[in-house]
């Protein structure tokens, strides 16, 4: 019983700081709040405002109602270790072992500490340098994401998908909405590296080629994020198909330029110009607010053009020839099996970023 006391002892102390470092009790009383706010008929004479809220109060209760249970659970098992039963020692150990099975679990949220890493990502892959062979690898990483996607049961939207001419992809925009993508995505946001014997040369030399991937958070919001509309030109045309046919008769693209920092966002996969517009701008927000967290600026008025993300140093190398490697240059985590990483597994390398990168607030 004594091991048992002491375990306990530490898997409380250990859930009281999490349960300080989270803010929980806070969340736990703004749920209360909200409940009760949503709860009111008058609300609904403002749609806006009561979606919000119960967007709201839905993300709260995936962030606090899980901790809430495992308190509970843990407070369950002291009062019966407070009973003194030396009879109920391997029920009592069995149960600890689940309970911090599940701490260690939960546990993880504690390096998901940025303003947006416990919501929805935007990711979009660009190709670049290296021609065809760059289109090719960009569709790579557009099915490593895909599967990763599968295998973690989230849920994706496409926004945007231009193929190459001969194989690949130019861009692609997908939407990830669930809970914790944007922290657990943001360890890939950079410009990725490849280098294999390409099937696109004739003489199947080794060739390297580049891709970046943006990771961006999902604000729909207009309050998080205010952009003034002097900053920016919206220009509308025709949506173009496929060897030049047309989607739809009407203007319905958007492409929207963010003129201080040069952004450019373009959209046309929608039937309807406000849509393809709403896109574009929840698209745009996201980018901007991700250059603000690169460049630590205040606001997005003190952003710097040219700078953060784009075309840098790359953060990520896999290598498939002469050997198979893939290997982060930040946090030097590095396995052999490209295979695998290529397949959907990058947890690995989310969690190794999480533990080098620092507290986000």
């Amino acid at each position: 019983m004594y091991d048992i006391e002491k375990r306990l002892e530490a898997l409380s102390s250990s859930l009281d700081e999490a349960w300080a470092r989270l803010g929980l009790d806070a969340k736990i009383d703004e749920v209360a709040e909200l409940t009760e706010d949503v709860g009111r008929a008058e609300i609904w004479q403002n749609p806006a405002e009561a979606r919000s809220k119960n967007e709201k109060l839905a993300r709260l209760r995936d962030e606090t109602d899980e901790w809430i249970v495992l308190r509970g659970q843990v407070h369950d098992i002291r009062e019966l270790f407070s009973l003194g039963d030396e009879g109920l020692a391997d029920e009592l150990s069995t149960q600890l072992e689940s309970l911090e099975s599940q701490f260690a679990t939960l546990q993880k949220s504690l390096r998901l500490t940025g303003k947006y890493d416990h919501g929805s990502a935007i990711l979009r892959i660009t190709s670049g340098v290296g021609g065809t062979e760059a289109m090719d690898f960009a569709s790579m990483l557009e099915r490593m994401y895909l599967r990763w996607a599968e295998r973690e049961k989230v849920k994706v939207s496409t926004l945007e998908r231009t193929k190459g001419e001969e194989a690949g992809i130019k861009t692609a925009v997908y939407e990830f909405d669930g809970r914790d993508i944007y922290g657990r995505l943001i360890s890939d946001n950079g410009v990725h590296r490849l280098v294999r014997q390409s099937p696109f040369n004739a003489d199947n030399l080794r060739q390297t080629s580049f891709a970046l991937v943006e990771i961006l958070p999902v604000i729909g919001n207009d309050s998080e994020v205010q952009i003034d509309p002097k900053d920016l030109r919206i220009d509308v045309f025709r949506s173009g198909g496929k060897g030049g046919q047309s989607v739809n008769t009407t203007d319905s693209a958007v492409r929207i330029t963010h003129l201080p920092t040069g952004i450019v966002v373009s959209m046309q996969d929608e039937r309807s110009q406000l849509q393809n517009r709403e896109r574009a701008m929840t698209i745009l927000r996201g980018k901007l607010e991700q250059m603000r967290i690169e460049q630590a600026a205040e606001s997005i008025d003190a952003l710097r053009a040219g700078e953060s993300a784009s075309w840098g140093m790359q953060i990520r190398n896999y290598v498939l020839h002469p050997y198979q490697l893939v290997k982060d240059t930040r946090t030097n985590y590095e396995t052999h099996d490209t295979e695998g990483v290529l397949d959907g597994e990058i947890n690995q390398f989310s969690d190794a970023y999480l533990d080098w990168r620092p507290v986000q607030s």
